[in-house]
C-alpha cells in the first residue's frame, strides 16, 4: 500500500509541474510591504508650488500613495532583505516606473525609508505619472547590519534592478496599472548607481522590465579615471569618499591589503570606526585631512599603478567602471562643468569612450550643467530629467 500511495504521489506531481509552463513559475522578489499614507492632488500640488520645483507643478495630475517595501536580493552570493520607498500615482491609467537613486550616505538614519521629512516629499514626483522608486541601497534600511557596497557597480545594479521586480509584483498586488517601461535617474552615486543598473538590464533583460531611458549625473563611472583625479591633487574636500571606497572594497572582496597600506595613520586606524552608519560624510571629512600628501602613503601614490601590491585595486577599479560597455538604449549623462567632487571631466571621458566603442550619439548624449559644481547641479539636472522622460512616456 506505501509503494501505490508514493506511486500515486509521483504521478500527481509530475502531472501537476508538467501542466505549468516556465513563465507560470516564478521567484517572487517582493518580501513585504506597508502603505504609510496617501495625499491628495490638492496637496501634492500645494507641495511642490510651495518648493524649488515648482515649475514642473503644471506636469503634475493624480494624488499619490506612499509604501515601505522589503524585498529579496543577493549580497556576495547570498540572499539578503533589501528595502526602499514606492509612490503610486492614484490612477487607473498605465503608468511607467521611474527609480530614483540618492547620493552619498553614510548615515543610516539618511536612508530614504530613514528619512521620511525629505523622501516623502521626493514621493510627489509620482503625481506626474510615474511609480516612483527610491531603493535605501544594501547598508541601509532593512540591511543595515551590513557596510554599505560603495561603488560596487555590480552590487549596486543588482540591487536596484531586484526593486523593479518587487514593486512590479506590489503593482499588481495592489492593482496598479504599471505598463511595463521603466526609466531610471540618480545624482552623484546615484548617477552611478543609474548606470550600473542601465547595463544590468541591458545584459539581463528581467521579464516584464523595458528600458525606456537613463539619466546619470555626475556619477563617478570611470573609477581609475577617479583615481587618477585624486593622486593629482593637493587637497580634496571630500576625503571620505576615498575612504568609502576603500573599506567597501576591501569589504566586499576581502583583501588581505590593510587600510594602512594605503592611508597614513592615524586615519587608518580610525576609518573602520566611522562607517557604522552613526556618521555624516561631514563628521568623517573632519577626523581624516583634506591634504591628499597627509592622507595616502608615499608608497601607494607613487606605485599603485606599477606595483603588484596593489593589482587587485586596480583589478577591482577596473571591474567596477561602468566606462567599457556599449549603451543601446537611450542615456542622457548629466554633469556640472564646476565639479571637483566628481570631476565634469570623468562624465566627458566616458561620453567619449562609449562613442569610440561604438555607442551611436543618438542613443547617448552629454548634457552640460554650466557653471555648475556637485551641489548646485542636481536641482537644474532633476527638474530637466522630468522634461526630457515626458518626451518618451
Amino acid at each position: 500500500m506505501k509503494k501505490l500511495f508514493n506511486f500515486f504521489l509521483i504521478i500527481f506531481f509530475s502531472y501537476l509541474f508538467s501542466g505549468c509552463d516556465e513563465d507560470e513559475i516564478s521567484i517572487n522578489s517582493l518580501n513585504s510591504y506597508l502603505k504609510l499614507f496617501s495625499q491628495d492632488y490638492e496637496n501634492v500640488l500645494k507641495s511642490v508650488n510651495n518648493s524649488e520645483f515648482s515649475v514642473i507643478s503644471n506636469k503634475a495630475k493624480y494624488g499619490l500613495s506612499l509604501y515601505t517595501i522589503t524585498y529579496k536580493t543577493t549580497y556576495l552570493g547570498e540572499e539578503i532583505i533589501a528595502s526602499g520607498l514606492v509612490s503610486f500615482p492614484d490612477t487607473d491609467q498605465p503608468v511607467p516606473m521611474l527609480s530614483f537613486h540618492h547620493g552619498t550616505e553614510s548615515r543610516h538614519i539618511d536612508a530614504p525609508s530613514d528619512n521620511l521629512v525629505t523622501y516623502s516629499f521626493f514621493s510627489n514626483a509620482a503625481s506626474l505619472g510615474y511609480i516612483f522608486l527610491m531603493p535605501d541601497y544594501l547598508g541601509f534600511g532593512s540591511s543595515k547590519d551590513i557596510l554599505h557596497p560603495y561603488y560596487r557597480s555590480d552590487i549596486i545594479g543588482n540591487t536596484v534592478v531586484d526593486m523593479l521586480k518587487a514593486v512590479k509584483e506590489l503593482a499588481e498586488i495592489e492593482n496598479y496599472n504599471f505598463n511595463g517601461d521603466v526609466f531610471l535617474a540618480g545624482y552623484s552615486e546615484g548617477g552611478f548607481a543609474t548606470m550600473a543598473a542601465h547595463k544590468n538590464i541591458e545584459e539581463n533583460n528581467p521579464k516584464g522590465i523595458n528600458l525606456v531611458a537613463s539619466a546619470p549625473a555626475a556619477g563617478g563611472y570611470d573609477i581609475l579615471g577617479m583615481l587618477d583625479y585624486f593622486l593629482s591633487l593637493k587637497t580634496y574636500p571630500h576625503p571620505y569618499y576615498l575612504a568609502y571606497v576603500a573599506i567597501s572594497y576591501k569589504t566586499t572582496y576581502k583583501w588581505n591589503l590593510e587600510l594602512s597600506d594605503i592611508f597614513k595613520e592615524p586615519f587608518a586606524s580610525i576609518i573602520p570606526n566611522y562607517f557604522n552608519g552613526s556618521y555624516s560624510g561631514g563628521q568623517i571629512n573632519n577626523v581624516l585631512t583634506y591634504n591628499i600628501d597627509s592622507l595616502l602613503t608615499e608608497e601607494f601614490k607613487n606605485n599603485v599603478h606599477s606595483s603588484s601590491k596593489y593589482s587587485e585595486i586596480i583589478s577591482a577599479f577596473e571591474e567596477n567602471s561602468l566606462n567599457n560597455w556599449i549603451p543601446k538604449t537611450k542615456m542622457y549623462l548629466y554633469h556640472g562643468t564646476d565639479d571637483i567632487a566628481v570631476p565634469y571631466n570623468n562624465s566627458v571621458t566616458t561620453y567619449d569612450n562609449f562613442i569610440k566603442l561604438g555607442t551611436s550619439s543618438s542613443i547617448i548624449s552629454l548634457n552640460t550643467l554650466q557653471g555648475k559644481d556637485h551641489a548646485s547641479g542636481s536641482l537644474p539636472y532633476m527638474i530637466d530629467i522630468f522634461d526630457k522622460f515626458e518626451t518618451l512616456k
